[in-house]
């Protein structure tokens, strides 16, 4: 199936790109992208066989393992430069303010602290020489919240933040951001999601393909906030306008999810 495509971005050719969480999926998707567009990409995964695939695929390289300890291997993978880090990888974590605290711990440090991670490594860098972009993977989830899920959109709060707080940090030093917040897209996290996603998501649901079409119509725009399902705007908008009115209304998803689910 033909797809439209925004304009090709000039400023990613040649570029060295890294996308974590990139062995399928969004990931994989923005991989694909980039690559199309001419840039040299790095695949990261936890699953070194299927981040090999999509490498092999889109004649990128593949470094699996731990997104959060990668850049070093990624800048010497790329000539000593890392000009695009696409902080992809995400834990989908269900449950209550009851969630073992393990279970907030590794969401924390997967959805929260990798991005600090990899910032950390790749500013100085970027401050020097007066570029660097760093696109970060949310949800809508961080805009608004996810039922059944309190970690996970307690999380992705923290990714939207830390993103915003980059941008508003480094803007005018050359150091562009991009936060992504799509609601369902169809993957495998979007299966493992469940009766809530089921509920919430599934309906709107969209193609990764689709999330990598509105990250390169915003970079093209050089937005920050990229909202692949643009009904998000007006979610947030109402609730920013009316807490209240809109808390009630979610609370009435998840009465029915109660029901349903």
């Amino acid at each position: 199936m033909s797809r439209l495509r925004s304009p090709v971005v000039g400023s990613v050719r040649g570029a060295g790109v890294v996308v974590t969480g990139a062995g399928g999926g969004i990931g994989a998707a923005l991989a694909r992208r980039f690559a199309a567009e001419g840039a040299r990409v790095v695949v990261n995964d936890l699953d070194g066989d299927r981040a090999k695939a999509v490498a092999d695929e889109i004649g990128g390289t593949a470094i699996p393992g731990d997104a959060s300890v990668i850049v070093p291997a990624a800048r010497d993978a790329l000539g000593g430069t890392v000009d695009v880090y696409c902080a992809n990888a995400g834990l989908a974590s269900g449950g209550t303010e009851a969630a073992d605290e393990k279970v907030w711990a590794l969401a924390w440090d997967v959805n929260v602290m990798a991005h600090v991670r990899a910032a950390h490594e790749l500013l100085p860098a970027w401050l020097e020489r007066g570029s660097g972009r760093f696109v970060s993977t949310v949800s809508a989830a961080g805009l608004l919240t996810m039922i059944g899920a309190a970690p996970y959109s307690v999380t992705k709060h923290g990714a939207y933040a830390f993103a915003e707080w980059l941008s508003l940090t480094y803007r005018h030093r050359g150091v562009k951001v991009h936060a992504i917040c799509p609601q369902g897209v169809r993957t495998d996290m979007l299966t493992a999601s469940g009766s809530a996603g089921d509920l919430v998501l599934t309906p709107t649901a969209i193609e990764p393909e689709d999330v990598a079409d509105a990250l390169f119509e915003g970079i093209d725009k050089d937005r920050f906030l990229i909202l692949p399902h643009p009904e998000v705007a007006g979610f947030y908008q109402a609730r920013a306008a009316d807490p209240d009115r809109w808390l009630t209304n979610m609370n009435h998803i998840q009465q029915k999810w109660e029901t349903t689910g």
